[in-house]
């Protein structure tokens, strides 16, 4: 949860809170702004509405999809336990609800982009409204995937420090008799 903190008069603040991090919101911003920019590059190149709206619905989905599968991954991780810390498990479902809200507005906004572009027939009726939602699905659970192998690979550098730690302590020992 982030704040913003506005000095009222002298001895008195004004809180302003927001869903999410000042960071995540950045990081939000340039994505869409950069699919916009994506889009006027292949607007200007192909000179197809529809093909631009199309491919930078599926590059800002692709990213951002698996940004939010990474901290899903991570919310995971970290989730706590429902019975026994109740606040916490509240602000880690907060999140996790934030998070799924902001996506699935995203696939929306991105269905009606492609749709709301001049076009005509099935495939851009029916097939390529789909594309970036669906896109956006596989790259979150990449993200998913990415940082639970890199929880792993952590959780195995570790194990094997203490393996290689465990079997030099006889050693030792024999050489300190």
């Amino acid at each position: 949860m982030g704040k913003f903190e506005r000095q009222i008069s002298e001895g008195v603040t004004k809180y302003y809170w927001y869903p999410g991090e000042k960071v995540d919101w950045i990081r939000g911003v340039l994505t869409v702004l950069g699919g916009g920019l994506l889009f006027a590059l292949i607007y200007v190149v192909s000179k197809n509405l529809l093909l631009a709206a199309v491919v930078s619905g599926t590059a800002v989905q692709a990213v951002v999809g698996a940004y939010l599968g990474r901290r899903d991954a991570a919310g995971l991780s970290e989730f706590h336990d429902p019975a026994t810390e109740r606040r916490e498990a509240v602000v880690d479902g907060t999140r996790a609800a934030w998070r799924g809200t902001l996506q699935g507005l995203l696939c929306a906004g991105s269905a009606m982009l492609v749709l709301n572009m001049p076009h005509s027939g099935f495939l851009a009726d029916w097939v390529l409204p789909f594309v970036p939602s669906i896109i956006g699905a596989l790259a979150h659970s990449g993200g998913m995937l990415w940082e639970r192998l890199a929880q792993e690979v952590g959780t195995a550098d570790v194990e094997a420090a203490a393996a290689d730690a465990d079997a030099e302590a006889p050693t030792k020992a024999l050489e300190a008799a």
